[in-house]
């Protein structure tokens, strides 16, 4: 039973990765020719998840194959790359927000992020659902940790929701700035912690021992 409910671990957290390449495919090309700074910087974060996502599967084998055993090597340089990889992002779109301020730029429409937002909110509320059902049998703590953090893509795409919503209903220029400054905040957030996990000072996003 208990191999079973790893076997599901592991196949939710493949699921995930596998997801986010599509969206972060997806969201970067609209983001891109309709030229809206939120739903490219949801791209770019998709594909930081998927980092994470591998290092968490490679931790569901780990403890499923070994309890008691200490965090890999690999789990740690995942959790590096990913801090550095939120940080750049977090830069990236600072310099986005200045720009298209100073360039008075405005998205040609925010119709996908729209769309993609609320697709993204579905899968994610499913994924959490069912990584915390899966954490609660196991009675795994990194497992349902995983599941809160998953819950950190369902705030970004609601940031990326409201944001289109705004601009496309009323014009508003600077909502694409705003969803773009609200990705930065959970952007550094999550790069903070992922560098906290990789020195051990705490145990969450599922990189930690069981």
């Amino acid at each position: 039973m208990t191999h079973d409910l790893y076997k599901k671990a592991f196949y939710l957290s493949l699921f995930t990765v596998f997801y986010n390449i599509v969206e972060g495919l997806v969201s970067i090309a609209f983001g891109y020719s309709d030229e809206t700074l939120t739903l490219f910087g949801f791209g770019a974060d998709s594909f930081i998840e998927v980092i994470s996502g591998i290092g968490i599967a490679v931790m569901i084998i780990r403890i499923r194959n070994h309890p008691e055993s200490a965090v890999s090597e690999f789990e740690i340089k995942a959790l590096k790359v990913t801090g550095t990889a939120f940080y750049l992002l977090a830069v990236t779109l600072a310099a986005g927000i200045i720009i298209n301020i100073i360039r008075h730029h405005k998205p040609e429409t925010t119709f996908w992020g729209i769309v993609i937002s609320l697709v993204s909110i579905i899968v994610m509320t499913w994924l959490v659902i069912s990584k915390k059902r899966t954490g609660k049998a196991l009675n795994s703590e990194p497992v349902l940790a995983d599941a809160n953090c998953t819950k950190v893509c369902i705030y970004m795409s609601i940031v990326l929701l409201v944001s289109s919503l705004v601009y496309e209903l009323t014009g508003f220029a600077y909502a694409d700035a705003l969803g773009a400054a609200g990705l930065i905040y959970f952007s550094i957030s999550e790069g903070k912690e992922a560098f906290e996990n990789a020195r051990g000072i705490q145990c969450s996003c599922g990189h930690c021992d069981d």
